[in-house]
């Protein structure tokens, strides 16, 4: 299963970068994410419940960062098990291009399932993964853009 899409986000790219790479941005942009431990900069470990169709599964597992190309471009990998559920790997590429003070993020993703979840069918699990790929994005440019640089300057007052 292949997944492309892109957003506008409104911050600098050095800002979603950033954001990007912080684990606790991730973890409130992560669908069902309840844990997400940093063991280096390229080395995460994420414990996530997800309801797939009649499946509910916990899922853990390790993503691992590739960030030569940043901060214009970089990718990740990862796999998790969720038990009797099955089982999920994958990857994404990410670019960001600066368009007008904001950041173009797109991004190529690929994943494999197997176990139960593959027995739900190509057609639900490519919309369950579209629909959890929009709400971490539209989460993320929530938290990144200008209504999260306008509550930081309020703290700060």
């Amino acid at each position: 299963m292949e997944l492309n899409d892109e957003i506008k986000i409104a911050a600098p790219r050095d800002v979603v970068y950033a954001a990007l790479n912080n684990p606790e941005i991730l973890q409130e942009c992560i669908p069902g994410c309840q844990e997400l431990i940093k063991h280096s900069d390229t080395e995460l470990e994420a414990k996530v419940v997800l309801k797939v169709g009649p499946v509910k599964a916990r899922f853990s597992g390790n993503v691992t960062l590739d960030v030569s190309g940043a901060p214009d471009a970089f990718s990740l990998a990862g796999e998790g098990s969720g038990g009797a559920a099955g089982y999920a790997k994958g990857g994404a590429d990410v670019t960001l291009e600066d368009v007008d003070g904001e950041t173009l993020l797109k991004y190529t993703a690929k994943a494999e399932i197997g176990g139960k979840l593959a027995q739900l069918g190509n057609r639900l699990i490519h919309g369950t993964a579209k629909k959890l790929a929009g709400k971490f994005f539209t989460r993320f440019a929530e938290l990144v853009g200008p209504a999260a640089e306008d509550e930081s300057e309020n703290a700060q007052a």
